[in-house]
């Protein structure tokens, strides 16, 4: 058995066939153009003076480390990385997978009527479209609005007075239904026989989850975590469509702040800049879950 797992990747070796390379070449080729091309382009943008109108948008030249040097001692840009991460780990990493795991535990044990009635509500407020969600709960957190009303405080604005905790969970509850659903299948797809074998030695519902459930369903979890992840990362309807950053830079994440430098205030290579920074946040947070899923193996 040692030999052959050792001869193995070598009489694979033998047997591939270089001209089957020829296959992929207009898969590669459309990677190529369509994705890796418009990437080493923007990140070489980022690293410039372009600029949307007037001559730089003609004759912009390399200006080096300039546009990092000018993020370091941005106020903006350092707010607007901190509300990003607040609004990733609080909305979607905590938020979303927390209460889709415990959505996908209560249609997976509850009675049919709930079951229909609770996936119904979630996945209706998963397919409304952005702009939607947006203008309800702007209306809901509004002085006057259903919020003020039952927490008995008609004249407060609460989209102004906690407005990253308003827009947090305002995506909480549109995109939850991702989580749930993805748990769900987890949840589904668990062998049956190590279930029933807790249950046979008698352990209790709270250790079958801690104990069995949870560590079998953790390859589940962290696909979650990086889609989530990622899908998050870049928001910016929702918040735009609801704050439009404010007030004041209460809600200026970096998907909005790109917007703003790139489209408002025409400065294309800083506002490349400054995605390369969410590109990067999106790839250290990948790179942590996929260390912790390794190391619990």
């Amino acid at each position: 058995m040692a030999v052959a797992g050792t001869l193995g990747p070598r009489l694979d070796r033998e047997r591939f066939q270089w001209s089957s390379l020829l296959m992929l070449a207009p898969g590669l080729a459309l990677l190529g153009g369509l994705f890796l091309g418009p990437v080493l382009y923007a990140f070489y943008i980022g690293f410039t003076n372009l600029a949307l109108v007037g001559s730089r948008s003609r004759d912009y030249s390399f200006t080096g480390l300039e546009n990092v040097t000018r993020m370091l001692g941005d106020y903006v840009f350092v707010k607007s990385s901190w509300l990003t991460i607040l609004f990733v780990v609080g909305s979607a990493i905590v938020g979303q997978s927390v209460l889709g795991m415990l959505l996908a535990i209560l249609l997976r044990n509850a009675v049919v009527p709930i079951r229909v009635v609770v996936g119904s509500v979630v996945i209706v407020a998963w397919v409304l479209p952005e702009i939607t969600v947006a203008l309800i709960w702007y209306a809901f957190s509004q002085a006057g609005g259903t919020l003020s009303i039952l927490l008995g405080h008609t004249s407060s604005n609460y989209l102004v007075l906690v407005p990253m905790l308003i827009v947090s969970v305002a995506n909480l509850w549109r995109n939850v239904a991702f989580s749930m659903l993805v748990f769900s299948a987890g949840l589904r797809n668990l062998p049956s026989e190590v279930l029933e074998a807790a249950e046979v030695e008698g352990a209790s519902v709270w250790r079958r989850y801690r104990l069995v459930i949870l560590p079998l369903l953790r390859p589940t979890i962290v696909t979650n975590l990086l889609l989530v992840t990622i899908l998050n990362l870049s928001e910016f309807t929702l918040i735009y469509a609801m704050t439009q950053g404010g007030p004041g830079i209460e809600t200026t994440t970096l998907p909005i702040y790109v917007y703003q430098e790139a489209f408002v205030f025409h400065q294309l290579g800083y506002g490349t800049a400054i995605s390369l920074v969410l590109v990067l946040i999106g790839a250290i947070f990948s790179l942590l879950f996929v260390r912790a899923s390794r190391s619990q193996v």
